[in-house]
């Protein structure tokens, strides 16, 4: 049994009045001569960690987890964070775990356990953002264009170390995340427990675990048995929905599928012609869900390939989608800054992030698109140098109508505002917008 003792300066955080100290724990006052006995209190009971299964079970996994590789500077501008502030979190949310009370096992107060702990994800800092990067590159074009960019969005690489191969869903949640807790205050009081950082996988996982467990998604909970923390599954537009969606945010997913298709799924996710899944969106039967660890393929074949007609749908919508009425004019050079959230753009084998749309004039032809996308399979770095340096960056993050070759995509957008009462509960089932090309 861990003993704590007075003696041992580099346990003490008390503040001493007169005769009064305070714990270094609870932070609770005591009278000196009782702080001792009081602070040993806290680690007398051998089932402790019953009390309150799921935030100890947070506090040793979170403490246990490997974490992120330092990144490497690209110039000046580049700071970089370290890993000391996790370590001091941690251990934070192991005193909070031994301080619940046992008759505590409800899903909220694990909901504030997990906010109180700043898990944030540890990322490179470029000074400038890279929305204003991309958009001063924008403005240096010479072409007659039209663009129309969302509001601030970080990018969040997939790392080698952890989660290369699998994580692009989760990377893209962080990306959503960032603009909604820089651009809508209504969102940021409600996202994540109020804690106004974007958290690390792990955490992520963790809250969808607890949307699940609050009825958000109960059918789609089911394929991973409602436990994804720790696993390396693929995910998709539905858990960001649902992710989303268990905090009030009014989240939609909306798919593109030609009129002419035909899928053969071999038995995962089933959906043959015209027949749409009443819950999940398409992109479900790329997903190889339940018990495994880590995902895999599933095998798929086309009678169809893309057509023209589903990729101009997927165009126009994105188009209108970013052309509000509320749209600023930024510059002069046709850059228009929307109030739209960012888009997390699926389809099969990979997500990214669509930050805006650009339409050129050609003489005596048709408009030319382009989507604006962050993918985190590139890293911060790389889009960083070539935004500053203002080449190479359009292969990075522009593509064209020509780049979309598949006969499925799906998308998963934010309307405004948050919903309540009798609304919250319709969230919790999810249903996909069919655009039939």
């Amino acid at each position: 049994m861990e003993e704590f003792s007075l003696h041992n300066p580099s346990n003490s955080r008390s503040s001493i009045m007169a005769d009064f100290s305070v714990c270094p724990i609870c932070n609770l006052r005591f009278l000196t001569l009782e702080l001792e006995r009081h602070a040993n209190s806290h680690f007398d009971d051998e089932d402790i960690d019953k009390d309150f299964e799921l935030a100890q079970q947070i506090a040793l996994d979170l403490a246990c987890a490997p974490s992120s590789p330092p990144y490497i500077s690209v110039d000046d501008d580049m700071q970089c964070e370290t890993s000391s502030q996790k370590d001091r979190e941690s251990s934070f949310l192991k005193s909070e775990a031994k301080n619940c009370n046992p008759g505590g096992k409800n899903i909220d107060e694990k909901a504030r356990i997990l906010s109180s702990v700043h898990h944030n994800e540890t990322r490179p800092q470029i000074g400038q953002g890279l929305m204003d990067l991309l958009k001063n590159c924008l403005e240096l074009e010479t072409e007659k264009t039209t663009t129309i960019l969302c509001g601030n969005v970080d990018h969040f690489q997939s790392s080698h170390s952890e989660d290369f191969g699998w994580g692009c869903g989760w990377r893209n949640i962080q990306m959503l995340s960032s603009h909604l807790l820089k651009q809508r205050q209504e969102a940021r009081e409600v996202l994540y427990g109020g804690s106004g950082f974007v958290p690390d996988i792990p955490s992520l996982q963790r809250w969808l675990e607890i949307a699940w467990k609050r009825g958000f998604d109960k059918q789609g909970s089911e394929d991973f048995d409602q436990a994804i923390y720790g696993k390396r599954n693929w995910i998709g537009t539905t858990e960001c929905a649902t992710l989303f969606r268990s905090f009030g945010l009014r989240a939609r997913i909306v798919d593109f599928v030609s009129r002419e298709i035909d899928i053969r799924s071999n038995g995962v996710g089933k959906c043959v012609g015209n027949m749409a899944p009443q819950v999940y969106g398409p992109m479900d039967r790329y997903l190889s869900k339940g018990k495994n660890v880590v995902s895999k393929a599933v095998p798929i074949s086309y009678d169809v390939k893309a057509k023209p007609k589903v990729q101009q749908a997927l165009i126009d919508w994105v188009w209108n989608y970013f052309a509000d009425n509320k749209s600023r004019i930024s510059g002069n050079h046709g850059i228009l800054v929307s109030q739209k959230a960012p888009l997390y753009f699926q389809h099969d084998g990979h997500s990214r992030t669509i930050v805006g749309i650009q339409m050129k004039c050609q003489r005596n032809g048709p408009m030319q698109y382009n989507l604006l996308i962050l993918d985190p399979g590139h890293t911060t770095e790389s889009l960083a140098k070539s935004l500053k340096g203002n080449f190479g960056w359009q292969k990075l993050i522009k593509r064209g109508v020509h780049t979309l070759k598949k006969p499925l995509y799906q998308l998963c957008f934010l309307d405004p505002g948050i919903a309540s009462g009798e609304e919250i509960e319709s969230l919790k089932n999810l249903h996909s917008i069919r655009v039939e090309a």
